[in-house]
């Protein structure tokens, strides 16, 4: 149970036998567990007209969203799709490792796990079982600024789903040996997955803290060893009365379900958990870079060369925000894109170049502060890191001094409105849910999954134009080359 960016596992869900993979970074609770910017830049910032109805139309498609308010004040979002009989359970909790307490590094990880080991009416394991036992399947992930979990199940087991939730936000099972045995699983997971991979924890672990200068945002998401021994019983306990609560929270529920009927099932068993003092988000903001920074990490299991870049992202929501979704898409995202045509197949530098907007961790959309848009490859022996930025610094320079033209931004958003969509269709209502529960949780507006393609429609090529040449810039990046040392 925990996130792509630490272990890719498969789940096999009985009902639909459907692979849920790549797509969600997450942990399995059913197997071994393992783990799961605001740049200050002054570029000119135009503000964009609020997205209309008639914009709504040009896609022809827009997702039904009912949002309200318990009065203990968690965010309740329903969304019916009468596509299959199958609901989606999502609830997310405002508290990622990025602002996890100093000192306790790791410790939003750590209490992820923890949520499954029991509550008040379900034991130990027994969470798992009820959704199993029914046909469903569920998953829980931590990410830069929120965990969460969900369940996809049979339409018919929508209340016992709200239930079981509701009954471990209401009263977790917190022991001393509960404990004893999550910090196990999650310190073999560290060892596991990043002490004894190679290439373990790159670039999605590495880059952040090379990159970031703010605490919150460069430290070890994964956690120090010595963090997570520390870690003691009234922690737990603190951070779930803190953290845990209905109004630091979401509920989404997404498919074929009576709206009515849900409302009363939310409010019947959420409805009387009290709600907590939750302390204010920290300062996560990032300084203006001024200055390339390159580091070199020696990789003892590596025994190929590796390199990842990484530029500071625009501050969400801002029209250059968009702008770098769409420059993405020219860049980075398919085989059609500047850089795998460049480094893959023009110089057969690698066999591929991956990366995106918080790639490795989610997508463009569902984090709530700084960011980098990062891109990595393998690459053979012979070839050198100069090289490689020299090719990204000249696909770059091409954009600037040419422009981007209308008919390439044309196509940059057909295929970010690809993405898109495949990502609200994905995972039979999760990637749904996600969207509309992290809008829900930073902007109080779930409805924003409606006006997205709107947004990158308002996007022109003078705005692409100042994108470039502020946030694409040589002194906003960050190179990171990986050492092999494994013996051939």
């Amino acid at each position: 149970m925990v996130l792509n960016m630490f272990h890719l596992q498969t789940l096999r869900y009985s009902l639909f036998s459907l692979v849920l993979g790549a797509a969600l970074a997450s942990c399995s609770q059913g197997t071994t567990p393992t783990v799961s910017n605001t740049d200050t830049a002054t570029a000119t910032s135009e503000t964009p007209a609020p997205a209309t109805a008639s914009d709504n139309a040009v896609t022809g498609f827009e997702v039904p969203v009912e949002y309200y308010k318990l009065d203990n004040g968690l965010k309740v979002v329903l969304s019916p799709d009468k596509t299959a009989p199958i609901v989606t359970v999502a609830v997310y909790y405002n508290i990622g490792f990025r602002v996890e307490p100093k000192d306790r590094t790791g410790f939003a990880h750590l209490f992820e796990h923890m949520m499954f080991q029991g509550s008040d009416n379900l034991g130990k394991m027994e969470f798992i079982q009820l959704v199993q036992k029914n046909g469903g399947v569920l998953n829980g992930s931590t990410r830069f600024d929120f965990t969460n979990y969900f369940e996809i199940v049979p339409a018919h087991k929508l209340e016992t789903m709200l239930w079981a939730e509701a009954d471990r936000m209401r009263g977790l099972n917190i022991t001393q040996e509960n404990l004893v045995n999550q910090q196990g699983v999650v310190k073999n997971e560290v060892k596991v997955n990043v002490l004894n991979q190679p290439y373990g924890g790159f670039p999605w672990l590495d880059m952040p803290q090379y990159a970031n200068k703010n605490w919150y945002n460069a430290h070890n998401f994964y956690g120090d060893l010595e963090d997570l021994d520390a870690a003691s019983l009234e922690d737990v306990k603190s951070f779930f009365d803190t953290y845990y609560a209905p109004n630091n929270a979401v509920v989404v529920v997404v498919g074929d379900f009576d709206t009515q009927q849900a409302k009363s099932w939310v409010q019947q068993y959420f409805g009387d958990i009290e709600s907590a003092e939750v302390p204010p988000i920290p300062n996560l903001e990032e300084p203006r870079q001024e200055e390339e920074q390159r580091f070199t990490k020696d990789d003892k299991l590596a025994n190929r060369p590796a390199l990842a870049f990484a530029y500071h992202m625009p501050e969400k929501n801002t029209p250059e925000y968009y702008a770098m979704g769409l420059l993405d898409q020219i860049l980075l995202q398919g085989n059609d894109s500047r850089l795998y045509q460049a480094l893959v197949q023009e110089r057969g530098y690698a066999g591929s170049v991956d990366g995106g907007i918080n790639a490795f961790l989610g997508n463009m959309f569902n984090y709530n502060g700084p960011m980098l848009w990062m891109g990595s490859l393998i690459h053979d022996e012979n070839v050198a890191a100069d090289s490689i930025v020299s090719v990204l610094d000249q696909e770059i320079q091409r954009l600037q001094e040419n422009g981007v033209s209308q008919e390439e931004l044309d196509l940059a958003i057909v295929k970010m409105r690809s993405s898109l969509y495949d990502q609200m269709g994905g995972m039979y209502g999760f990637g749904k849910a996600d969207l509309l529960a992290t809008f829900a949780l930073f902007d109080d507006d779930p409805e924003r999954i409606n006006e997205l393609e709107a947004e990158f429609r308002k996007v022109t090529p003078e705005i692409m134009q100042r994108t470039l040449q502020e946030y694409l810039r040589p002194t906003n990046r960050t190179v990171l080359i990986v050492n092999p040392q494994a013996q051939s």
